[in-house]
C-alpha cells in the first residue's frame, strides 16, 4: 500500500529563497564551523604526518596512537566526550561575531577527528614526491624545514588538494552532528521548526541548502585544482600569444611570447 504525502512547497520556497535572520545565523554557524574545523584539521594532520616521518621513535608512536584512537571511534562519541569532559570557552569578536562554547566544543572535536584523516592524506602526498628532491635540497644547504616548505609541500599539494576537498565536503555535512550538543546550525534550525509545525518540509529545505553549500564548494575545488595543474605545466599562452605564434612559426618554435 502506497501513501502519498502532500508536500507544502510554500514552506520550502520560503526557507530556500526567503530565509529569515535566525536561519541566516544557523547557516553562518555551519559555514564557519566547517571552515575552522577543516583548517585546524589540516594543521593537525600536517603535524601528525611530520611526526610519522620523524626519526624519533616516540613521535612516530604518538602519531600512530592518535590515528588509532580518532579513526577507530565514532566522531559522535568524540563530540560527546569533549562536551562532557571539558569546559570550552566562548569567543566574542566585538558585536559582529560570537562563537558560543558549544560551537567551540564542536570545532575542537571535528578538528581533532579530521586531523587523523588528514595525516594519511598529507603523508601520501609527501611520499609521492621523489626522495631525491629532499637530498638535492639538503646538498645546496637547505635545512629540512626549508626544503619541506619550499620544495616538497608545494609539489605535494596537487596530490593533497583533491582528497582534502572531499574531506571539506564531508565536513560541511558532519557539522549536523553538533545539533546533539546544542549548536544552532542548519539541522538544528530545521528540527526546531519541525517540532513546532510538524512539517517534514523543513528537513527537505535544509537538504537543499546543504546541496547549495557542497555544490559551491565543488566549483571552488575544481578552480583550485585547475590552478595547481596550470602552475605545474607552466603558464599557458594567451589567445593573443597563440595568434602571434600562428603568424610567426619561427617565434613559436623558439618559444618567443611564452610566459616565463
Amino acid at each position: 500500500m502506497h501513501v502519498l504525502v502532500a508536500v507544502d512547497w510554500h514552506v520550502i520556497w520560503l526557507r530556500v529563497f526567503h530565509p529569515h535572520n535566525v536561519f541566516a545565523r544557523a547557516l553562518w554557524a555551519t559555514i564557519y564551523i566547517s571552515v575552522l574545523s577543516q583548517a585546524f584539521g589540516v594543521v593537525l594532520g600536517l603535524v601528525a604526518a611530520l611526526m610519522r616521518m620523524s626519526r624519533v621513535a616516540p613521535l612516530r608512536w604518538l602519531s600512530g596512537f592518535y590515528i588509532w584512537i580518532f579513526r577507530g571511534t565514532p566522531v559522535l562519541v568524540q563530540i560527546f566526550f569533549i562536551y562532557t569532559t571539558f569546559n570550552t570557552p566562548s569567543f566574542r569578536f566585538g558585536s559582529v561575531w560570537t562563537i558560543p562554547s558549544e560551537a567551540t566544543t564542536g570545532i575542537i572535536a571535528l578538528s581533532v577527528n579530521e586531523g587523523a584523516y588528514m595525516r594519511e592524506i598529507i603523508r601520501a602526498g609527501i611520499d609521492s614526491i621523489d626522495r631525491g628532491q629532499m637530498e638535492a635540497a639538503k646538498s645546496i644547504g637547505m635545512r629540512y624545514s626549508q626544503a619541506m616548505r619550499r620544495i616538497i609541500l608545494p609539489q605535494a599539494a596537487r596530490v593533497i588538494v583533491p582528497p582534502l576537498g572531499n574531506e571539506f565536503n564531508n565536513m560541511m555535512k558532519t557539522t549536523s552532528l553538533l545539533f546533539t550538543i546544542g549548536v544552532y546550525e542548519l539541522f538544528a534550525d530545521a528540527d526546531s521548526n519541525y517540532s513546532v509545525a510538524l512539517k517534514s518540509e523543513y528537513f527537505l529545505a535544509v537538504a537543499v541548502w546543504y546541496l547549495v553549500l557542497t555544490t559551491v564548494w565543488t566549483f571552488i575545488q575544481a578552480w583550485i585544482e585547475r590552478r595547481l595543474a596550470k602552475s605545474e605545466r607552466g603558464e599557458e599562452l594567451s589567445f593573443r600569444e597563440r595568434l602571434t605564434a600562428a603568424w610567426n612559426p619561427t617565434a613559436a618554435w623558439l618559444g618567443v611570447g611564452r610566459a616565463r
